[in-house]
């Protein structure tokens, strides 16, 4: 019984440690913003197109590395560029994944398209809105982190067992209650006000769920744990940021279209 118990939690403490240095890095980056974060993200978003390369192409080591280093440029030149111009960049380089690939190459790269989509919206949401950015990333890591810990302790009916085997409803639901306490935290005003935004921060913890599910259904494709061993205990930079990678785009995707009509308002 013992030796099961252990087995069970033998990866919290490399997670634990590997979260905490990474929370510091993206954390600082995050505060500090203007260039600082830029190049975060630019170097995030190339590692994960990396990544995503690397079940595309396994044999192809180099080409994916310059594809991780392409990516990484387009975002961090992106983000100057019209709206326009930064998809038709995105596209060009996830256009090049896709001639690399020797396997899945329409998922995978539209995966990659996705990576470097999330990664600008982030710049977006960053300079839209601080407090919200706060809101939606503690979200997420909220949902993942008692959804982690209720799964492993709770355990029960999985969620998904074809596709994520480890994750339960146990985990899944208390992702959810975690998330609407961060709403209600982070709500100011009434009553209302703080049921409003609990309930959109469980969508968006679902969101971010979903992108998890995404994750895990792309790498039982490519044959593969994780997307690399970049984070001791997590895996990859995929396996870390997938969550957030959904949550950013649906909050990005929110954003821009009530954004003609609070200004139409404002007129």
């Amino acid at each position: 019984m013992r030796e099961k118990i252990k087995d069970k939690w033998r990866d919290l403490g490399p997670r634990v440690v590997s979260g905490l240095a990474l929370a510091a890095i993206g954390g600082t980056a995050f505060v500090l913003g203007g260039l600082v974060f830029l190049l975060f993200i630019a170097i995030c978003a190339g590692l994960m197109v990396w990544e995503t390369s690397r079940m595309a192409a396994p044999e192809k080591t180099n080409q994916n590395k310059i594809l991780g280093v392409i990516a990484g440029v387009a975002v961090f030149a992106a983000i100057v560029l019209p709206m326009s111009a930064e998809g038709l960049v995105f596209i060009a380089v996830a256009a090049a994944v896709y001639l690399n690939a020797t396997r899945d190459r329409v998922w995978l790269s539209l995966y990659a398209l996705l990576v470097m989509v999330a990664w600008g919206t982030m710049w977006f949401l960053r300079e839209v809105s601080f407090a919200y950015s706060v809101w939606l990333i503690c979200v997420v890591v909220a949902s993942d982190v008692l959804g982690y810990f209720a799964g492993r302790t709770l355990g029960g009916p999985k969620f998904w067992p074809a596709i994520s085997p480890k994750k339960t409803w146990s985990g899944t639901v208390a992702g959810w209650i975690g998330a609407a306490l961060i709403g209600f935290w982070f709500a100011k005003g009434g009553v209302d006000n703080a049921l409003a935004l609990a309930i959109t921060s469980v969508f968006m913890a679902f969101a971010g769920q979903m992108g998890d599910i995404v994750e895990s259904a792309l790498k039982r494709r490519a044959g593969v744990k994780d997307s690399s061993n970049l984070i001791p205990g997590h895996g990859g930079l995929l396996d870390r940021f997938d969550a957030l990678m959904f949550a950013a785009i649906i909050m990005g995707g929110f954003l821009a279209a009530v954004a003609p009509f609070v200004s139409a308002k404002g007129h």
